[in-house]
């Protein structure tokens, strides 16, 4: 299969002002209908159709923190034309004024004639710089005390995180981090200094496995990437899906996901059974996609917390899916996608003054208390650091209140719990090999529970 840098096949090779004119004479039309459901609101997006525009309108919904409920999608003819009932993250239909001019101002930005969508997909790790940050990537295999350890080189260097998501997987791991100098505030631009974050940080993730270590690149692209959009690209590319069948984890917590073709229509019909979660179209219409697969038609309903999807699509040649193994790749991928993002564990956010070393601080205690980390988000919203840590202990059983409180002690009171801490229950021993940075990530199956703070 060819790069997606190379283009997007016959089907859809066209010419960039052409295309721009189309856009020009056939501007999106967004609806917000408020009455016609008493449970949604029901957002109608009509526009000329290109690959990974359906992506494009996902994506704005999710950065709105919209939940999408259920969603009918067709795109034949090259126009597309879809229909979504959306919430907020309590359910409830969307009746500030402002939210709902951002929704209608964002896709309508997202789908105008000056936005094309240029899928990106490199498999190197590296830094960027931005006009006010570095982006720094990584990628690496699970390996105790490696996040202490990145974070500890980070501030070392006089680099503060002010933003970084980390999302683990099938004994990997994959991180998208925004920098800024101690001193100014800004990106690092002096080329000696980001050659010796790239030095230390790719002798870091190389560790004893210099097979799949990673190499430190520069690149303009991801200044702009969407983060998570990013972090599926690059366990894909990382090829974090091949190992699903040798983990082997409980048949009744893995996504079902089959792929049939309908030869009549030549379309190849995926179709995906889970458990519901905020943001899972997202991952799978972003997979699909990094997989270079057309959606033409959709059928999406999530009802009672369990998720139904159903994709009519072809290759961006035309062609359905013809070999068995190409389906097979089609399913882990999904199926890696859907899990990639799971959060179990006791969720812990962290409000308080932001400092250099403060990622590097809050994870070292973590360790010493035996916790692993299933998932982070780390942002910094003024001088305020807003962490959020989704845990459970190191060989997969609950968190005590006893550990709770002693990393209260530690830390302090800004960190808080939702929900009291499980009491222990028996765990299957599982292979150290799903431990990545120091203990701290851990992808674990399709249900979560929740803590928060702040």
């Amino acid at each position: 299969m060819s790069s997606m840098d190379e283009g997007y096949g016959p089907t859809w090779d066209s010419d960039d002002e052409y295309d721009n004119f189309i856009r020009k004479m056939n501007p999106p039309r967004i609806v917000i209908d408020n009455e016609s459901s008493a449970e949604a609101t029901i957002v109608r997006v009509d526009s000329a159709n290109e690959y990974g525009i359906l992506l494009e309108v996902i994506q704005v919904m999710i950065d709105l923190n919209l939940v999408i409920g259920k969603a009918y999608i067709t795109s034949d003819g090259g126009w597309f034309m879809d229909v979504f009932n959306v919430t907020d993250k309590e359910g409830k239909k969307i009746k500030d004024d402002v939210t709902l001019a951002q929704i209608e101002d964002y896709i309508r930005k997202s789908l105008g004639a000056d936005s094309r969508y240029i899928p990106s997909r490199r498999r190197s790790v590296g830094v960027a710089a931005a006009a006010d940050h570095n982006v720094i990537e990584l990628m690496g295999t699970d390996r105790p005390g490696l996040l202490s350890e990145v974070s500890a080189v980070l501030a070392s260097l006089k680099c503060n995180v002010v933003s970084a998501e980390i999302w683990t997987h099938n004994t990997r791991a994959a991180a998208v981090m925004r920098v800024t100098d101690e001193d100014t505030g800004l990106a690092v631009t002096d080329p000696d200094r980001l050659e010796r974050i790239r030095e230390r940080l790719s002798y870091l993730l190389r560790g004893g496995d210099l097979s799949r270590g990673a190499a430190m690149a520069v690149s303009s692209e991801t200044a702009t990437m969407h983060t998570e959009r990013r972090l599926h690209q690059m366990m894909l590319d990382d090829g974090d899906y091949e190992q699903l069948q040798r983990q082997a984890p409980e048949q009744s917590q893995r996504p079902n996901v089959t792929v049939r073709n309908w030869n009549d229509k030549d379309y190849s019909v995926v179709t995906i059974r889970c458990k519901d979660r905020s943001k899972l179209l997202f991952d799978t219409v972003c997979t699909l996609t990094d997989l270079q697969y057309v959606v033409f038609h959709a059928n999406i309903d999530a009802k009672d917390n369990q998720a139904y999807q159903e994709f009519y699509v072809r290759h961006v040649n035309g062609s359905p899916m013809n070999t068995e193994t190409e389906r097979l790749r089609v399913i882990q991928c999904l199926e890696a996608a859907i899990e990639r993002r799971v959060s179990e564990g006791v969720k812990l956010e962290l409000c308080t003054n932001d400092k250099v070393g403060l990622l590097s601080e809050v994870t070292r205690i973590f360790r010493e208390n035996s916790l692993t980390v299933t998932r982070a988000e780390v942002t910094t919203r003024g001088r305020m650091a807003v962490n959020t840590f989704y845990v459970r202990g190191s060989a997969g059983e609950a968190v005590d209140q006893k550990t709770i409180d002693s990393i209260r002690q530690a830390i302090g009171q800004n960190l808080q719990v939702k929900g009291q801490p499980e009491p222990p229950v028996a765990q299957k021993k599982e292979s150290p090999t799903w431990f990545l940075f120091a203990n701290l990530f851990r992808p674990r199956s399709l249900y979560s529970f929740g803590l928060f703070m702040c």
